[in-house]
């Protein structure tokens, strides 16, 4: 049986350990460097599987991450940013992982086979037809996320899949196919490497375009952040400075009055009257920021 790309030895692969780690190390980090590259291609698909993703949520739906094992890593520390760079409800984020959630301190194998148990999870997810299903897998064909995929579509929910090898079956089911044909890795199968460094920076680049379409983005800046701790907190203070010019303190008092809507105290430092007329603005503009200035420089006028 012909092995798959994943599964394919690296051409580096011979002699490896017996290489100085110096050596060794550089081969790594090429291959690293290699898996990264891989992504560009697969740009017009991972701008497809933003705007499928963000007419999901603001749609009202849930955003559904669906994997096992390594790709499981990847879907989550994806997932568990989103509530707190991006100011999406947590309850609306749901994260799948083969054996459950617990599974990532264990990480067993035979979990990503269990069909059964993935269905049962998007059943208990309550996935509907105003969701979005994202499934990775570095092969293309896991059980878990297949089967995930397969339930996602019978109940007429969006679907999103990511995996590293040509051809995957994984793409003849899902409405964005997105490949990372990434190199074969230097432990041939170790897919927690290349294809996991290609899967992270994929799926950063689908949310954070997401997050540009439902317009919690302006000028780089992360205008609908969760601002939880101190060091947010400050960073929210300098968005307010940067977007509207103001002093810190104005920029407190803004942030004060919107009770930490970064969107909202921008608006009251640009001059908006009080959080209420802030917030109606916003409502006015579909949440985003911009056309809201816009229409609160041209009412001043």
């Amino acid at each position: 049986m012909t092995a798959t790309q994943t599964e394919r030895r690296h051409d580096s692969a011979e002699g490896f350990d017996l290489k100085p780690p110096q050596e060794a190390l550089q081969i790594l980090a090429q291959a690293q460097v290699d898996a990264a590259a891989s992504v560009q291609g697969a740009v017009p698909e991972i701008a497809a599987a933003a705007k499928l993703a963000a007419a999901c949520l603001a749609d009202g739906g849930q955003l559904v991450y669906a994997a096992a094992g390594s790709s499981g890593m990847m879907a989550l520390a994806d997932a568990l940013e989103l509530p707190g760079t991006y100011g999406i409800a947590r309850e609306r984020i749901k994260v799948l992982l083969a054996g459950g959630v617990n599974a990532v301190l264990t990480m067993p194998g035979a979990a990503e086979d269990d069909e059964e148990e993935a269905r049962a999870a998007m059943a208990g997810a309550a996935v509907g037809p105003r969701d979005c299903v994202i499934a990775v897998t570095a092969s293309g064909s896991t059980p878990y996320p297949m089967a995930a995929v397969k339930a996602a579509r019978a109940v007429g929910a969006s679907t999103i899949g990511i995996a590293n090898n040509r051809g995957a079956a994984l793409f003849d089911i899902v409405d964005v196919a997105i490949c990372l044909p990434t190199p074969p890795e230097v432990i041939a199968g170790s897919t927690r490497m290349g294809a996991g460094t290609a899967q992270k920076i994929a799926l950063n680049m689908l949310s954070t375009q997401m997050a540009v379409h439902l317009g919690h983005v302006h000028d780089g800046y992360m205008v609908n952040l969760l601002a939880d701790n101190i060091k947010l907190q400050a960073r929210a203070r300098r968005i307010v400075m940067a977007v509207t010019a103001v002093s810190e303190a104005r920029a407190d008092a803004a942030l004060q009055q919107a009770e930490g809507a970064v969107k909202t105290a921008i608006l009251l430092a640009a001059g908006a009257e009080n959080a209420r007329s802030a917030q109606q603005l916003l409502a006015d503009h579909q949440d985003r920021l911009r056309p809201s200035l816009a229409a609160l420089h041209q009412g001043r006028r």
